[in-house]
């Protein structure tokens, strides 16, 4: 998987699939797709099609989707969990002596290096 600036950011998965063509997706918008007989010619069709996409979203007056990796974000937002959850959390922070920040935080950014993400 690759983020390319052709893509404007958005990660690209190219693949050889079951009939033989090589299928090239965004992973962030599944439903934007392109096929060919060469990993070459599939992100040419890929590109192409992302360019009817976005003037797509420009005819209708929407604005064109941010990739993920190009959005700014702030570092914060909230999250309903259930309240068994919640409290096993708290505790698990008062035993180490730090807050229920840091504690999900740490969790979050383990399960986040466990996944192969940045």
């Amino acid at each position: 998987m690759a983020t390319n600036d052709r893509f404007d950011g958005y990660s690209v998965n190219l693949y050889l699939d079951e009939d033989g063509d090589w299928l090239a997706h965004f992973v962030e918008l599944p439903g934007a797709s392109a096929f060919a007989e060469t990993p070459e010619a599939a992100l040419n069709e890929l590109a192409v099609a992302w360019e009817g996409i976005k003037e797509s979203y420009r005819k209708r007056g929407e604005a064109v989707p941010v990739a993920p990796a190009k959005k700014d974000y702030s570092g914060q937002f909230n999250v309903r969990i259930d309240k068994r959850v919640h409290r096993a959390l708290a505790i698990e922070a008062a035993q180490a002596g730090t807050s229920l920040n840091a504690i999900i935080a740490q969790k979050l950014a383990q399960s986040v290096r466990h996944n192969g993400q940045h």
